[in-house]
């Protein structure tokens, strides 16, 4: 299907810019993707000259954000950036930008207002101090109820009512249960907006504090139809894998067998992708859990005002990428221009509970070429064009993942010999989060 010509991701120009104003920053977090095993981040800030070149795209933006995996706070144009921008910039778009807090005094967070920040997302994670400083470390409790504070006042001597002040948490098993209290601390501190987002693990010892289910809700939604069938049947499913590789099977076992059969057929006819390794060892309870606090969590913002922003439980199956839709376009700050947030960097990840290489896709480079003549040009429209297709596989749901399709150092296309590695992509499958 064709998109329409005024579709974000067919007009002649980006209408959201990610710019990454920095790589540094100044905690050591084990959720950032800085800290990744095979990682190859290298830290600088950009120059004035490659902020300058991006200009052209400015009258035409919905939004800038100004924020990478580094501190935007750390950039010493960053105020100079944001004043350029606003004048350029048309009224209604705004600006913005994700931080830990920790360099925003009560004279910063006023500059920032008067230059024209439209929003501002601190990261919170955790309202009790022993828990927050375990996830942000280097970075204390204290520290952000005086950023909070500083916006606050800023606010209000700049008369910027219209300015946004929000907290980001990254929610994992450990502070899961905490979720509610954490929004309650900072709707008290004058948070207007919530962005809740699952851990994204880096390495396989954090792999385990992921809270999302590892499976699409379409496949656990089949897999719970069939479980009670087989119920119904007298069919012992759960002890599929048990008699699955023995040589001979007795009339029970080779029900049990025919049964999940016929239920790997049905969801072939849906063009699902089951992982039963996966789906048998699902924990329900914790699934209840999960919404339930959730659903707290939905209940203090409808109490307090806040504007909040969930991922879901578990992955879905009919999938949406912002980032492309959105017609964004991300910078990094030695000036490449990248597709996506899950694109943009050199790492490797256990998003789906297995060693993921990711490698950057580049378009082109500010040294090179015109900011518009990159977004204008034939593979990166394609590359858009392809991505909002969405034909590609579910690999957190594959039995056979991860395969070498994915798993390799250089992605060249997947098993639907496509070239947009995003069958191992979550960010469009609800999970991930960002200012945006």
């Amino acid at each position: 299907m064709t998109t329409p010509a005024d579709h974000p991701t067919r007009r002649p120009y980006p209408s959201k810019l990610f710019v990454e104003t920095t790589s540094r920053c100044n905690l050591g977090c084990f959720m950032c993707v800085k800290q990744t095993g095979g990682g190859c981040i290298a830290e600088g800030d950009l120059s004035e000259a490659h902020f300058a070149l991006l200009e052209p795209a400015f009258p035409t933006l919905e939004a800038l954000i100004l924020n990478g995996v580094g501190e935007p706070l750390l950039h010493p144009q960053l105020l100079e950036f944001i004043r350029r921008a606003r004048k350029a910039m048309p009224k209604e778009a705004w600006i913005g930008f994700q931080s830990n807090g920790l360099l925003l005094t009560e004279e910063r967070a006023l500059a920032l207002a008067e230059a024209g920040l439209d929003r501002i997302c601190l990261s919170v994670d955790a309202s009790t101090p022993e828990i927050f400083a375990r996830m942000r470390q280097g970075g204390e409790l204290p520290a952000i109820d005086n950023a909070f504070s500083a916006m606050r006042a800023a606010k209000q001597k700049s008369g910027r009512n219209d300015l946004q002040i929000g907290a980001e948490v990254v929610v994992m098993r450990e502070n899961l249960s905490g979720l509610p209290a954490t929004l309650e601390w900072a709707a008290q501190r004058g948070a207007t907006f919530a962005l809740v987002s699952h851990l994204l693990p880096y390495d396989q010892a954090h792999a385990g504090q992921a809270a999302y289910i590892p499976c699409t809700d379409a496949a656990i939604a089949h897999f719970q139809h069939w479980r009670e069938l087989a119920k119904e049947e007298g069919v012992a499913m759960e002890r599929y894998f048990e008699i699955l590789f023995k040589f001979t099977k007795n009339p029970e076992e080779q029900q049990i067998i025919a049964f999940v059969e016929r239920m790997k057929d049905a969801a072939a006819e849906k063009k699902l992708f089951l992982d039963l390794s996966k789906l048998f060892s699902i924990d329900t309870g914790w699934i209840a859990h999960l919404e339930g606090v959730f659903e707290q969590a939905r209940r203090v913002a409808e109490r307090t005002g806040l504007d909040l922003r969930l991922p879901l439980v578990v992955p879905k199956e009919e999938r949406l990428c912002h980032f492309v839709e959105d017609g964004g376009a991300f910078v990094s700050w030695q000036g490449e221009i990248h597709p996506c947030y899950f694109l943009w960097h050199r790492y490797n990840c256990y998003a789906s509970g297995w060693q993921q290489p990711v490698r950057p896709r580049v378009f082109g480079h500010l040294d090179r070429d015109d900011i518009l003549a990159i977004w204008n040009d034939d593979a990166f429209n394609t590359f858009r064009q392809n991505v909002i297709g969405y034909d590609y596989p579910f690999c957190i749901s594959c039995r056979l993942a991860p395969c070498d399709y994915v798993q390799t150092e250089e992605f060249e296309q997947d098993c639907h010999v496509k070239g947009e590695p995003c069958g191992s992509c979550l960010w469009c499958m609800g999970l991930f989060q960002c200012l945006r």
